[in-house]
């Protein structure tokens, strides 16, 4: 996807395989057209905050959800998160963690960063691209964000 579209979907993951399983879901119920793969926190916070040297991405246009992965390389999950919530330009953009992790703590800290929404990834396949479509349409078909 070139950088100058209008991303509506940000996938943050580092598994070649997850992030595969999940495109291919979004696909398969047509909500992959606007879906821009990003695969470690770095990436992620120059990708979303707009500080890439490259200038390559309009911020102003705000995807309308973020799909974060936890356990990330280069910045970790949870910092992704708190430095989007804290971010007034990024803040209102909604994030779900879709992540293997079961952990109280992963959990609570989530929250407590502005999480909107905590996903245990399924072992299945099934029902794994069952849970990615059906984020996907409920954060980008029914959810409202402001402008």
């Amino acid at each position: 996807m070139n950088n100058l579209d209008p991303v509506e979907i940000v996938l943050i993951e580092d598994n070649p395989h997850d992030a595969e399983l999940a495109l291919r879901a979004l696909k398969k119920h047509g909500l992959a057209n606007k879906v821009q793969l990003l695969q470690d926190g770095a990436e992620a916070l120059d990708f979303m905050l707009g500080t890439d040297a490259s200038g390559q991405r309009n911020i102003n246009h705000r995807p309308k959800v973020v799909l974060l992965d936890l356990k990330l390389p280069k910045v970790d999950g949870l910092e992704v998160l708190r430095r989007l919530k804290a971010d007034a330009h990024t803040r209102s953009i909604p994030v779900v963690v879709m992540t293997s992790s079961q952990e109280e703590q992963d959990i609570v800290e989530s929250y407590r960063l502005g999480v909107n929404s905590y996903i245990v990834k399924p072992v299945d396949f099934d029902k794994f691209a069952q849970s990615v479509a059906d984020m996907g349409f409920y954060w980008l078909l029914l959810n409202k964000v402001p402008t």
